[in-house]
């Protein structure tokens, strides 16, 4: 059933329950070239805006009851008109398609959007990367850094649930400055998001994504609390050509995540090559311990010194 069907239908099922209703009566014709009904009942013509609205809802009744929802829902339009005293413009079917068309393009946008922060959310991040992996098989592929704020939950455990999700919706904000052109962050759960970064070498993707790092760990949060201060850890995971899925792609950065985790927060972490040795960016990469994920069969990570 169309929109335009659903809200007949529903306008219909509230004009019965509307008090002064007029009683059935046989459907005069109508005003020539329009559906608008006509008549030369003197009690109708010159009856009180109450009564001419209740004409016109008994004949959308007849019109949605044969299915024809178009003219029934211009007598509807009629009877608003009437009851509220307002002159509603009518509009063509081309205007009527049109907003429709705006209309499921914003409910579409929407479903792509995470209601609290307003990023782009998981379903929106799994359809793009896909689209963009395909892109790839030319050029220097795309970058995608997980990013995860260190020990949030204190800070909800100390200043509530409501500032947590102030935080969520400012650390969006401040992810998303200096992103290059093309790139996008979305929420990829609870306080973790991700930075896709398409046309990006490793090389441009650890570099921006210490630029984040930085941002966040240098931003002034006093704004929302004096004592208030944030810091965030990266994996950065690069694929280079279309046969690259996004499963394994995600996993990569998200267990590159944990390896920056584990290497004391607040850091970037990546590695050159699948199965290589995790290296850390920037003033992190003089940490001398640095995680590296778990052998095959494991389980647990080993520690060695980095160089």
């Amino acid at each position: 059933m169309t929109d335009t069907a659903w809200t007949v239908r529903g306008l219909v099922r509230a004009a019965r329950r509307a008090p002064g209703r007029a009683p059935e009566r046989t459907r005069p014709a109508a005003r020539p070239g329009t559906d608008v009904p006509e008549t030369d009942d003197p009690s109708v013509a010159s009856g009180t805006p109450a009564s001419r609205a209740a004409l016109h809802t008994a004949a959308a009744e007849r019109l949605a009851e044969s299915g024809r929802w178009e003219p029934a829902y211009r007598h509807l339009r009629e009877a608003v008109r009437l009851l509220h005293g307002q002159h509603v413009v009518p509009r063509s079917p081309q205007e009527e398609m049109e907003r429709l068309r705006r209309a499921h393009a914003e409910a579409h946008e929407q479903s792509r959007r995470d209601s609290l922060t307003a990023s782009y959310n998981r379903r929106y991040l799994d359809e793009r990367l896909a689209a963009l992996l395909g892109e790839s098989a030319t050029g220097t592929g795309l970058c995608v850094a997980l990013a995860d704020i260190d020990h949030f939950k204190q800070v909800n455990d100390t200043h509530g649930h409501q500032f947590g999700d102030r935080v969520l919706q400012r650390m969006v904000v401040e992810l998303g400055r200096g992103l290059p052109e093309g790139a996008f962050c979305a929420r990829y759960g609870g306080e973790e998001f991700a930075l896709v970064l398409p046309g990006e070498s490793l090389d441009d993707g650890i570099a921006i994504s210490e630029a984040a790092r930085d941002r966040i760990a240098t931003h002034d949060w006093s704004s929302m609390h004096p004592d208030l201060k944030l810091t965030i850890s990266i994996g950065v995971a690069h694929a280079e050509v279309a046969t690259a899925e996004v499963d394994p792609l995600i996993g990569d950065a998200d267990l590159l995540l944990y390896t920056a985790k584990q290497a004391g927060r607040n850091a970037v972490a990546f590695r050159r090559e699948a199965g290589g040795r995790v290296e850390l960016a920037g003033p992190a990469a003089g940490r001398r311990s640095v995680p590296q994920p778990a052998d095959a069969g494991t389980g647990t990570p080993s520690h060695s010194e980095a160089p």
